[in-house]
């Protein structure tokens, strides 16, 4: 899957940059089990429940695998995909160019105050985000439910993809949990995904994307990896953020999508 050392790569245009989604497709794969039916579920929440020309808002989008699925089965749909990451950013851009004009991507920080001041003006029917708000601190995640909620109206809709951990309640579920982790990451590294580090390898090829490695290493040098939020925590900080109405739509051991309806 990727070509040998010293081969030359291409300027990272929109062909270049699909091909870096789907090896980013792939690479997540190996650490989330079954992840196209995150994705069907969230797909069917919005179907059933939001109108066909619905407008999403792609939380820290990465490379935009959220909002090409989306775009790609809802003809009438539009995004706006946020990430903080600059070389995930330049890769989205390019990558989900194919949908212009129904996509926009912003370089945007959930922790700073104020990010919402992206989106002023524009319709958000559903708030979507997959494997990404694990690296907020509590607090911060409360702040993002919470101005999340101030953006939907009434009846809109919030869908978070992510491992939401057993705790020590639950040791047998954790150690099980655990144990397919590894066991999947195994087998589809063995088939030739590429693991999150050589993924990012992989991208500095490209010397657009290289150029950006320092300022991503700056933006997140003082943002350590959060210790994982339960399944009850998300919930009760989706309650106290002003939601409605909150539950989950799937699971897969300890792998779910979290539901909260304004």
């Amino acid at each position: 899957m990727t070509p040998p050392a010293g081969t030359d790569v291409a300027a990272l245009d929109q062909s270049a940059a699909r091909r870096l989604l789907e090896l980013w497709n792939d690479q997540q794969s190996a650490y989330v089990a079954h992840r196209d039916l995150r994705f069907d579920a969230m797909a069917d929440v919005l179907r059933l429940h939001c109108p066909d020309d619905l407008a999403i808002l792609d939380l820290a989008c990465g490379p935009g695998a959220i909002s090409d699925r989306i775009l790609a089965q809802f003809p009438r749909a539009t995004a706006v995909a946020v990430d903080y990451d600059p070389i995930l950013l330049k890769v989205a851009r390019c990558a989900l160019d194919r949908y212009m004009p129904r996509v926009e991507v912003h370089d945007v920080d959930l922790v700073a105050d104020g990010w919402e001041q992206a989106l002023t003006g524009r319709r958000i029917d559903a708030v979507l985000t997959s494997t990404a708000l694990h690296w907020l601190a509590p607090e911060q995640l409360l702040r993002v439910y919470t101005t999340a909620a101030r953006l939907l109206p009434a009846g809109g809709v919030l869908l978070n993809a992510d491992h939401l951990r057993y705790d020590e309640s639950a040791p047998t579920l954790r150690d099980i949990a655990s144990r397919h982790d590894a066991q999947v990451q195994q087998e589809t590294f063995a088939a030739g995904a590429l693991t999150y580090s050589a993924w990012y390898a992989e991208a500095a090829r490209h010397p657009e994307l290289a150029g950006l490695a320092a300022q991503r290493e700056r933006r997140f040098a003082d943002r350590p990896p959060q210790a994982p939020a339960a399944l009850g925590f998300h919930l009760a900080a989706l309650r106290a953020a002003g939601f409605a109405e909150v539950g989950t739509v799937w699971q897969y051991l300890d792998d779910y999508v979290v539901f909260a309806r304004r």
